[in-house]
């Protein structure tokens, strides 16, 4: 069975996606992916800086780059760590191509200090 849907599973979770694509029949569509930090035991920056290298990395795979981000959900432990994140995010997207970014506080796995969402634009 073909399908207009290219997905990456987890590799942790076979039965969920890391990453999704969706190509509209007319051109264009949507990547959306999720990400972590590969190493669990640093701290707030450290694993903001890994789990935006993992979506470099996805983002890259499918041709696209930062600046095709149109939404990204941010989830962290410990609401208090968003003057850092912010500090690494600002650093990391291009300046005038923020996206609308929600920051919720949530429980994680044991290590997981933040997961990220991302919606990016695929060209028309």
């Amino acid at each position: 069975m073909s399908s207009d849907i290219f997905r990456v599973p987890n590799t942790r979770m076979p039965s969920k996606s890391s990453v999704a694509i969706y190509r509209l029949p007319g051109g264009g569509g949507f990547l959306w992916a999720v990400a972590v930090s590969p190493d669990r035991t640093q701290d707030i920056r450290a694993q903001t800086r890994g789990t935006l290298e993992v979506l470099d990395r996805y983002l890259a795979e499918a041709g696209l780059d930062r600046t095709r981000i149109v939404k990204a959900e941010v989830v962290v432990t410990d609401h208090d760590n968003k003057p850092a994140f912010d500090e690494v995010w600002a650093s990391w997207m291009p300046a005038g191509h923020g996206p609308v970014r929600s920051f919720v506080e949530s429980r994680m796995p044991e290590g997981d200090l933040i997961e990220i969402i991302i919606t990016a634009a695929l060209p028309a």
